[in-house]
């Protein structure tokens, strides 16, 4: 079918933060003395927002986290996106030649959102179409963020395609009556992201921006 719209997510689909992100949690979870790697993170939080990952943490953990903790985090994540975060390999090119509307709905803060789309230089192309879970009453997986964001761009979302890495962004997607596109190119995936993605609903997946690419413009 043609589409009237394309929803990226941020994290994991338009740059490659996961992993950072991941990493970043860990040690700071690990240095209030906690076990936990940062694949432990990837599975367990991803694509969750900070608040329902520190709820997440504590109910699983037992321990009360510090009440700057998220500070603490955004601090050192911004130290990891100035010096190591890219752009999913092809992504600028994508957005660049796509002839129909697109936008960027993502669980992430503003200020972490804003930064990873300006460090690799994609902000320009999605400004002002950038949408954050703080502009909705519950952020993934609920289908809230997408939602708003078809209706301010003025999309039905039978017509609209989303292209998520997560589970919690699938489920949205589909809770949402969207089509979804499990991403599986960031470095964060290993199996069985693949099969978890189609198990929450992915009606595609796609290992490249080549294939992103296809699929929303077939």
């Amino acid at each position: 079918m043609s589409f009237s719209l394309v929803i990226f997510d941020c994290d994991g689909v338009l740059v490659d933060s996961e992993i950072l992100s991941a990493q970043v949690e860990a040690e700071a979870l690990c240095s209030l003395g906690a076990k936990v790697t940062a694949e432990d993170v990837m599975q367990r939080f991803l694509g969750l927002t900070q608040e329902a990952l520190e709820k997440r943490f504590e109910e699983d953990f037992g321990l009360k986290l510090p009440h700057d903790h998220a500070q603490t985090t955004a601090q050192m994540l911004r130290t990891a996106y100035l010096t190591r975060l890219d752009p999913i390999p092809g992504v600028r090119e994508v957005l660049e030649t796509l002839a129909i509307p697109y936008c960027v709905a993502s669980n992430s803060p503003p200020a972490k959102l804003g930064l990873g789309l300006s460090v690799t230089n994609l902000f320009e192309l999605l400004y002002p179409n950038v949408f954050c879970s703080k502009l909705v009453a519950r952020g993934k997986p609920a289908p809230d963020l997408f939602l708003y964001a078809a209706k301010t761009m003025g999309a039905d979302p039978s017509a609209t395609v989303v292209v998520e890495d997560s589970v919690v962004g699938i489920k949205a997607a589909k809770a949402a009556g969207m089509t979804a596109v499990g991403f599986v190119g960031g470095l964060h995936h290993m199996p069985p992201s693949e099969e978890a993605l189609v198990a929450a609903g992915a009606d595609h997946i796609a290992e490249t921006m080549a294939e992103v690419k296809a699929l929303i413009t077939a």
